[in-house]
């Protein structure tokens, strides 16, 4: 959601800016700018659309400067235009900006009444009229410090000053910013990806933290002005696979990946010669655990979900699940003997960082699960367990969901093994079954043409249901969020057994509903649930696991099973069709399956 990208170089910057912002665009975002200093003054290109656009009217342009900043907007305060577009300039200064200024309109109608003129609709601008306004009587770094009191919400920001054209300047609350060190200029970003190709040295900037970045120095200074040092960590110089090789969707090779994902996962966690699993080094002594909080948003949370069952099956624990949103906001008691679980796919989330610094407040005991180490959540837990799933490019999420159960379940297991609530036999067994996933999940994408035939019923309906009960439940709720994602018709995930409470009233004929149901304990009430659904008129699409016994219900529109596996890793398989369904049904829409409108990879505000 929304990128950052500055440099400040010995020669000019232009086309490493385009190409960093290139590898932001899996962000989402609705517009994109440029602005860099020429011949002392402030050079400014910005447009709606993508990079590509960007790319060709600066390509018609001299833009030499040797300092400059990027953005690629998700759009909050004003519609998605080319005025609303960031870089947001005055004769002055230049802002990019990452977050939401929540007192921008009232700071707005100061500095109108002090005669200040604004173009656009944005929050962003206020805080370039702002700094332009402490500008007049103070040194740059003691007016940007000045800005920064008055604002309220979240910022990572990059400014360039006329005054000041050797220097970039950073600043932090609540989004993420990062420093990279190169060979005769420096870097600034809002993600490691970014910076990734230009440098494997980077340093991470803290709430309150500002940064004065010139191509030779980084200097850093806290909240209080005071001078600061900054570790400088070393990423992985392993490339990320950006390149869709035979695909020509990132979510469709993702979606391709996740037998592989699934292995390199397991063979992080997993000691195959002992069939345990490898997480020996919790901060705390996990005998004396009494619960655990889940918390998480979207498809996160659905992962939350799912843990939930698993942790009320195989430990003694109490388990509650959030959203993130939701659990910063209530009167939380919080308890010392609690482990808080953060999931998180970017580890930048707004509202789940905002959670995560809600219970270090209260020194409770964090843990997160998420794919970028590097990330905000990741550096601010106790404790992290890495998803191991590499870069995942699209928009809505595939392989980092099953990373995020596959990491939550090794750690249930491994809790329930420690605290004695499951037998060593059992434990091991369980862990033989998890071995065979990968292959599982694999031979379940063998269901890729069929569910190509039937995406075109979903495609074209008005709205459709997707209902399962225990484990399936959230893989409901996953598979329905897939459908809004990729395809924009309504879907609504539900309990099956809450239907006639309500949503029965929804079903009409020719209706499209997803029934999951494998043949576990609730199968049988399943079924049930179907038929009620069926004798309104719906065409139920009947998804369940492959066993000698025929599916026995008449009436189904279709049938899809998908491979044999314990009750408990069959929602890794059973999520594989959904996305497969929503992948081909905005595919029959033509629509753009890595960018979905008004979505972003990396929710970044809240």
């Amino acid at each position: 959601m929304c990128g950052i990208i500055g440099i400040s170089s010995s020669k000019p910057v232009v086309n490493n800016i385009i190409s960093s912002l290139k590898k932001l665009e899996y962000r989402g975002y609705d517009s994109a700018g440029i602005a860099t200093f020429s011949d002392k003054f402030i050079d400014e290109v910005k447009c709606e659309g993508r990079v590509g656009k960007l790319e060709k009217i600066v390509s018609k342009k001299s833009l030499k400067g040797i300092v400059g900043i990027g953005h690629v907007r998700w759009a909050t305060h004003g519609v998605p235009n080319e005025i609303n577009a960031h870089p947001h300039s005055s004769d002055r200064v230049s802002v990019v900006h990452n977050g939401i200024i929540e007192n921008s309109t009232i700071l707005k109608k100061i500095l109108e009444k002090k005669g200040y003129q604004f173009k656009s609709q944005t929050d962003t601008e206020v805080i370039t009229i702002l700094l332009t306004e402490n500008l007049k009587n103070n040194k740059l770094l003691v007016a940007v410090q000045k800005t920064l009191e008055k604002l309220h919400g979240s910022y990572a920001l990059a400014i360039l000053c006329k005054d000041n054209p050797d220097l970039i300047v950073g600043a932090r609350r609540g989004s993420p910013l990062a420093v990279g060190y190169g060979h005769n200029e420096n870097y600034l970003g809002s993600d490691s990806y970014a910076l990734k190709s230009m440098t494997n040295k980077i340093s991470y900037l803290d709430d309150g933290d500002i940064c004065i970045l010139k191509k030779d120095s980084a200097e850093f200074y806290n909240s209080k002005g005071k001078k600061i040092n900054k570790k400088i960590l070393t990423m992985s110089e392993t490339e990320d696979n950006y390149d869709k090789g035979d695909f020509k969707t990132f979510m469709q090779k993702e979606i391709f990946e996740q037998p592989n994902s699934v292995k390199s996962c397991i063979n992080e966690y997993v000691d195959h010669l002992r069939d345990d699993i490898n997480i020996y080094n919790f901060p705390w002594d996990i005998t004396k655990i009494d619960s655990v909080v889940l918390i998480g948003c979207g498809t996160a949370y659905h992962a939350c979900m799912v843990a939930k069952y698993w942790i009320e099956e195989l430990t003694s624990l109490e388990v509650a699940i959030d959203i993130a949103s939701e659990f910063r906001y209530k009167r939380n008691k919080f308890k010392n003997n609690c482990i808080y679980i953060f999931v998180s796919q970017s580890g930048e989330t707004a509202d789940t960082f905002a959670a995560l610094e809600l219970c270090k407040k209260n020194k409770m005991k964090t843990l997160s699960v998420v794919n970028v180490v590097e990330s905000s959540i990741a550096r601010n837990s106790n404790f992290v367990l890495p998803i191991h799933c590499g870069a995942e490019i699209c928009v809505a999420s595939t392989k980092a969901f099953l990373g995020q159960m596959l990491v939550l379940y090794v750690l249930i297991l491994k809790i329930s093994s420690l605290r004695g609530d499951i037998k060593k036999k059992d434990y091991e067994a369980k862990i033989k079954l998890l071995k065979k996933l990968p292959e599982a999940i694999r031979n379940t994408l063998s269901t890729e043409s069929e569910m190509e035939e039937i995406s075109d019923i979903f495609s074209e309906a008005k709205g459709s249901m997707f209902l399962g009960r225990g484990y399936s439940y959230p893989i409901a709720m996953e598979g329905a969020l897939k459908l809004k994602e990729l395809c924009y018709v309504h879907a609504e995930g539900y309990p099956a057994g809450e239907m006639k409470h309500g949503p029965l009233a929804l079903i009409e004929s020719g209706m499209p509903v997803v029934i999951i149901a494998p043949r576990d304990k609730y199968y049988e009430k399943t079924l049930s649930n179907m038929q009620e659904v069926i004798a309104r008129g719906a065409k139920v699409l009947f998804i369940s696991n492959k066993s000698k016994d025929e599916i026995s219900s008449d009436n189904v529109w279709k049938k899809i099973e998908v491979e044999k596996t314990s009750d408990e890793l069959l929602p890794f398989l059973l999520t594989i069709p959904l996305q497969l369904l929503a992948f081909y049904a905005a595919k029959n829409k033509g629509y753009d399956i890595d960018k979905p409108r008004n979505l972003a990879k990396s929710v970044t505000v809240e």
